[in-house]
C-alpha cells in the first residue's frame, strides 16, 4: 500500500556515468528524501560494454551506480530510503546479486530487485524487418520529409556490421510492481530516463495505469531532474549571472511530486545550486522531439506546462496533459560501424582560409593520386574557430583544422595519416600541431547506431524480486500498457498571427543571448533547441517578438553554413512557458557514436544560436542581462 498521500520526495543521484558514488550519499544524507532515482545511461552506454561484458572483461553494470551503493547503503538502510537506478545496464541481475551480497554482509535486511526484459538482442533481426517500400522501422521512418544521413541503414546486409546491442526503452510498470511486492532497491536496465521517478510516484500515490495527467506530470518532474546538476546550475545559458565559485560543487535536484502529478523541483538546502525558474525553464527545453513527450507508458502534452518560483530554491511545475501512450517504444540498435582516426592541425594568424584551403586540397590529391578516396566512408575538414584580429598572444591567433575520418578497416585510416605525412613538409606558412598521432596510427573502432521503433507486445518487461539468499524468488511479468493511442503526427507550425517586426520600433544588432536563454541536445541524428527570454525580459511583448521573430526561416538563416538542404525542421510554441522549440532533423549525421560533429551531443548547438547576432527591438535593450561578467 502507499504509505501516505503527501508529495513524495525524490532525490535523483546521478545523470551520467562519470556521476560519482558520493552523489547519492549526499542524496541520502543532506536532507529527507523518500526515494533516490538516478539515471546513468546514456544511449550509447549498453553498446559500449556489450563487447567487452560478452568477453568477460566488464561486469555489464555501471561501477560508478554499484560506488554509490556502496557509500550509501548504511544510511539507505537506516532511513528506509527506496532506490531505483537503472545502473544495471546490461546486466541488473549481477548488480541486484552484488548489492544482495554487500546488504547482507553489512547484515542490513534490504529487500533487492531488478527489471529485466529490455534486451532484444535473440528477435532484434525479426524486429527490423523492412516495409514493402524496403524501409527499416527507424524512429523517424513516419515522417516522410526526414532524410536519414549515408549508410545509416545498410548494416543489415554487411556482414563486417555485426549488431552489438538493441535494447528497448521500458516505461515504470515493473518498477511499481517491484515497489508494491516490498522492494527496498530495484535494479533497472534500459528503462527510460524518467521511468524511475514515475514508478517511485505511482507507487507512493497509488496511481493507476490509466491516471494519464498523473503519470504525464511525474514524467515530466523526472525529465527536470534526470540529468543531475542540470537541474540545480550546471548546463545553464544563465550561467554568467553567478560567479565561477557560485557555480562548484553543485548538489543534484529533488522533485517533489503530488497526488495530482504536479511537482516542486527544489534540493537539499545543505547542498549548493540554484532552483530557478529559468534553470528549470531551461531543462524542461533539453532533449525534446516537440510538445509531445514520450514514454512506454504515457504521452506528455507540455504545451502548456507552466513554472513558476514559490520559495527560494523552490518551483512549481504544473499543466502538463497525459495521453494514453503509443502502442511502440524506442529500441536503441547499435552494431559495428567500422574504424575512426583523427588529427588536428594548427594554422595561425595571417591568410587562414588560405592554408587550411592548400591543406584539404593536398591531402584529397594525394588520397585520389593513391586510389584510396573508395575505401573512406567519410572525410571531414572542420575549420575550427577564427583567429582574433589584432592579435594580444599566439594562442589568440591560433585555429585549427580538425580532419575525421571512418573507414571500414583500420588500416586505411593508417594510409590516411600516411598520405598526410607524405606532403608533410610542403605545407603552409607556419603550420603547427600536436605530436601525438595515436588517433589516426591506432584507430579507434566505433558502434553505428539506429533508433529504431518496437512494438511494445514485443517486450517481456519484468520484475525479480530476490529472496534472503540472492536468488529470484519471483518473477512477475506485467505485460504490455493495456491503453494505447497511435502517435498523431508531430505538430509543425510558423507563428499564428503574429505582430509585424517593426511595429515593435526600431532594433539594434546583438547577440541573441543578450535576450533569450536556450537548451540543445541531441535526439539521435537530431539536434533540438528551445528558446526562452531572460527572466528579466519575462514578459508579454517580449514573447510576443520572440515567438513572431524565430520562424523556420529564421532558424535556418541564424545556422548559417551549418545548414543543409536535406535538413529538415520541425517548430512548435510553449505559450505556457513563453518558449518556443525546433528539432532540426539530420544536423547531427548518424548520431551518437557514429557521428563526425565535433558536438556529437548537440550541447553546443544552443550557445551557437545565441551568440548569432539578430536585429533586437532596443526598448527592449534598456535593461541589459544581470550579467556578472
Amino acid at each position: 500500500m502507499a504509505p501516505g498521500r503527501r508529495p513524495v520526495r525524490i532525490a535523483n543521484c546521478s545523470g551520467a556515468t562519470p556521476d560519482p558514488g558520493d552523489l547519492m550519499l549526499a542524496q541520502a544524507t543532506a536532507g529527507p528524501v523518500d526515494v533516490i532515482t538516478g539515471d546513468y545511461l546514456a544511449e550509447a552506454n549498453l553498446a559500449q560494454y556489450a563487447e567487452l561484458y560478452a568477453k568477460g572483461q566488464h561486469p555489464g553494470y555501471v561501477p560508478s551506480a554499484y560506488n554509490g551503493l556502496e557509500l550509501s547503503l548504511e544510511a539507505i538502510n537506516e532511513k528506509r530510503i527506496k532506490i531505483v537506478i537503472n545502473g544495471g545496464g546490461l546486466n541488473p541481475k549481477g548488480l541486484a546479486e552484488a548489492t544482495h551480497k554487500l546488504a547482507t554482509k553489512r547484515g542490513y535486511n534490504l529487500k533487492i530487485a531488478y527489471v529485466d526484459g529490455d534486451n532484444l538482442m535473440p528477435i532484434v533481426r525479426d524486429i527490423l524487418k523492412p516495409d514493402p517500400r524496403g524501409r527499416l522501422p527507424h524512429l523517424d521512418s513516419t515522417n516522410e520529409q526526414v532524410k536519414l544521413a549515408k549508410d545509416s541503414d545498410n548494416f543489415l546486409q554487411d556482414p563486417n556490421k555485426p549488431i552489438v546491442a538493441a535494447n528497448a526503452y521500458l516505461g515504470c510498470r515493473a518498477i511499481r510492481k517491484g515497489l508494491d511486492q516490498g522492494a527496498d532497491i530495484i535494479i533497472c536496465g534500459r528503462v527510460a530516463d524518467a521511468s524511475p521517478v514515475m514508478g517511485a510516484a505511482a507507487w507512493w500515490h497509488g496511481w493507476k495505469d490509466d491516471d494519464f495527467d498523473q503519470l504525464a506530470g511525474a514524467l515530466v518532474a523526472g525529465h527536470l531532474i534526470e540529468c543531475s546538476t542540470y537541474g540545480t546550475g550546471a548546463n545553464f545559458a544563465g550561467f554568467d549571472q553567478y560567479t565561477v565559485e557560485q557555480l562548484l560543487h553543485l548538489g543534484c535536484p529533488i522533485a517533489e511530486i503530488a497526488a495530482d502529478g504536479e511537482a516542486v523541483i527544489t534540493k537539499h538546502e545543505a547542498l549548493n545550486g540554484y532552483v530557478t525558474e529559468e534553470v528549470i525553464k531551461c531543462q524542461l527545453l533539453y532533449e525534446l522531439q516537440g510538445n509531445i513527450y514520450l514514454n512506454s507508458d504515457v504521452k506528455a502534452d507540455i504545451t502548456d506546462v507552466v513554472v513558476k518560483q514559490v520559495g527560494p530554491n523552490r518551483v512549481h511545475v504544473s499543466g502538463t496533459k497525459g495521453y494514453p501512450p503509443p502502442p511502440t517504444t524506442k529500441l536503441a540498435v547499435f552494431y559495428r560501424g567500422g574504424f575512426q582516426g583523427e588529427t588536428t592541425i594548427n594554422a595561425t594568424g595571417y591568410a587562414t582560409k588560405h592554408k587550411y584551403d592548400l591543406q584539404e586540397t593536398q591531402l584529397r590529391t594525394q588520397l585520389k593520386e593513391w586510389d584510396l578516396i573508395k575505401d573512406v566512408d567519410l572525410i571531414e575538414f572542420q575549420r575550427i574557430g577564427v583567429p582574433q584580429e589584432n592579435p594580444r598572444s599566439q594562442l589568440a591567433a591560433t585555429t585549427y583544422l580538425r580532419i575525421f575520418v571512418q573507414a571500414q578497416k583500420a588500416e586505411t585510416i593508417q594510409r590516411v595519416q600516411h598520405a598526410l605525412w607524405y606532403n608533410f613538409m610542403q605545407h603552409f606558412a607556419g603550420l603547427n600541431c600536436t605530436l601525438d598521432n595515436r588517433l589516426m596510427s591506432m584507430p579507434l573502432p566505433f558502434l553505428g547506431y539506429f533508433p529504431a521503433l518496437v512494438s511494445q507486445d514485443r517486450i517481456e518487461e519484468a520484475v525479480n524480486v530476490l529472496d534472503s539468499k540472492g536468488a529470484v524468488a519471483e518473477r512477475l511479468v506485467v505485460g504490455p500498457p493495456r491503453i494505447t493511442e497511435k502517435l498523431a503526427p508531430r505538430e509543425n507550425y510558423d507563428p499564428v498571427s503574429p505582430r509585424t517586426l517593426s511595429s515593435f520600433g526600431p532594433t539594434k544588432m546583438v547577440p541573441f543571448g543578450d535576450i533569450a536563454l536556450a537548451r540543445s541536445g541531441d535526439k539521435g541524428a537530431n539536434v533540438n533547441v528551445g528558446f526562452t527570454p531572460r527572466k528579466i525580459y519575462d514578459n508579454e511583448e517580449v514573447w510576443e517578438w520572440m515567438r513572431s521573430f524565430l520562424t523556420k526561416d529564421r532558424v535556418r538563416d541564424m545556422m548559417g553554413d551549418d545548414w543543409q538542404d536535406w535538413f529538415y525542421i520541425e517548430r512548435v510554441e510553449f505559450p505556457g512557458t513563453r518558449a518556443v522549440h525546433f528539432v532540426v532533423y539530420g544536423a547531427l549525421g548518424r548520431g551518437v557514436s557514429s557521428s563526425a560533429r565535433l558536438d556529437s551531443l548537440g550541447k553546443g548547438f544552443a550557445e551557437f544560436l545565441r551568440a548569432v547576432h539578430v536585429p533586437v527591438p532596443i526598448k527592449f535593450l534598456e535593461r541589459g542581462p544581470s550579467s556578472k561578467i
